[in-house]
């Protein structure tokens, strides 16, 4: 199945003119548009560095994306539909920033109201 984003716009304003964050970032929404994901560990097979995350609580499962050769990490909490797979971007960061993250509670994207 395909693969869709929400929200691209997210990630690419949080990233702002580090152009080289952009490259690897860029890349690799690339290489999502040639997947056929069918189950969660289609991810891994895809992405070998990519991590499963189980969180509890009613919580939406997560996956760890490892980008630009582990430079950057982006976390998506995801859902695999009928006719395709989304992925919800919940963090997006250096690798000594997401150390610093809960994986299964961070939103760093969400609207405060």
């Amino acid at each position: 199945m395909r693969v869709r984003v929400i929200k691209i716009s997210n990630v690419t304003d949080h990233i702002g003119s580090n152009k080289f964050m952009m490259k690897c970032f860029e890349a690799f929404f690339d290489r999502l548009e040639l997947v056929d994901w069918q189950i969660p560990q289609n991810m891994t097979q895809t992405f070998k560095s990519a991590d499963l995350i189980t969180c509890g609580d009613g919580q939406l499962s997560r996956v760890v994306f490892n980008i630009g050769r582990n430079r950057y990490r982006m976390i998506c909490g995801y859902h695999f539909g009928i006719n395709e797979v989304v992925l919800f971007v919940k963090f997006v960061g250096t690798h000594k920033e997401y150390d610093k993250v809960n994986v299964c509670k961070i939103d760093m994207f969400k609207k405060v109201r």
